[in-house]
């Protein structure tokens, strides 16, 4: 029996990096070894990994196996959804417009400011005092 091809991409959100291993099956879904209901604790999280299959309408026909490591939950999300949105495009060409369209090939570059010396954070001076 030939072995199934398996198709992998990355995704990264603010400090967070997802490895996303694709492969034709039933719709399991793990994150880091556990299943995503039990990864993942909010249900938008859950609804945000799932809008990539959801657009081109291929819903529980993939299994997908994801690492992800590094920043919140918010971040993690995003990160898998660009790498599932980029397996499916390495999967069939016929998705890229579909995903393009959707906003979900498009790598969200916005990260937090970095402190800078004299300042109190970022961007936030100290308080004036007039005396």
């Amino acid at each position: 029996m030939a072995a199934e091809k398996v198709f992998y991409a990355t995704g990264r959100r603010k400090t967070s990096a997802a490895r996303v291993f694709l492969k034709p099956g039933k719709g399991n879904l793990t994150i880091n070894g556990l299943k995503s209901d039990d990864y993942l604790k909010r249900m938008q999280s859950k609804m945000v990994i799932l809008q990539p299959f959801d657009t081109v309408n291929q819903l529980g026909k993939f299994d997908v196996d994801i690492t992800v490591a590094g920043g919140g939950e918010n971040g993690q999300t995003g990160a898998i959804r660009l790498g599932i949105a980029r397996a499916l495009t390495a999967f069939s060409a016929e998705f890229r417009p579909l995903l393009k369209k959707a906003g979900f090939l498009t790598r969200d570059q916005r990260a937090v400011e970095r402190k800078k010396y004299g300042l109190r954070g970022a961007r936030r001076r100290g308080q004036y005092s007039k005396r």
